[in-house]
């Protein structure tokens, strides 16, 4: 009977050390694995600028978050899949000089960069290779034919 149970304990030991042994290879060979969110760190580092909408005029909210991302050689403004805005006519995407955008635009101080695609979710827009970017400090929302800013993301 003793002998029995010290076959038992023996065997069990044998297991857990070899379990033991097998979780801190596992774990010595995952942690040299690159993360699985790699492509996200490699995102990140074309990350240029990036800043959450703010809403100026109260009638028309904005919110999401605007990133400026160099791929490939060519820089894009991205909105995120929680971008949303106000509706009106001859909304555009502009580029202001200042951290915040007044809700009345000077000539001057900003730059038109287009039309927006959607009221709505994730866009995406192709910057001119000739726009400084040192020169705006922000991205903005703004209806031209009324001359009012919905909202901006400071960059």
């Amino acid at each position: 009977m003793i002998l029995n149970t010290l076959k038992t304990v023996s065997i069990a030991a044998v297991v857990l050390l070899n379990v033991g042994i097998s979780e801190v290879a596992f774990t010595s060979v995952a942690a040299a694995l690159p993360a699985a969110n790699s492509t996200e760190m490699t995102a990140q580092n074309n990350l240029l600028a990036s800043g959450s909408f703010v809403t100026v005029e109260q009638d028309h909210p904005t919110e999401g978050t605007a990133r400026i991302v160099n791929e490939n050689g060519k820089r894009y403004l991205e909105f995120d899949s929680a971008f949303t805005t106000a509706q009106g006519p001859d909304v555009n995407i502009i580029f202001h000089q200042k951290n915040s955008v007044p809700v009345n635009l000077k000539e001057g101080e900003y730059i038109t960069l287009t039309s927006l695609q959607s009221f709505e979710g994730s866009q995406r827009y192709l910057l001119p290779d000739n726009l400084d970017l040192s020169q705006y400090k922000s991205v903005g929302i703004w209806c031209r034919k009324f001359n009012v800013t919905f909202g901006y993301a400071s960059l």
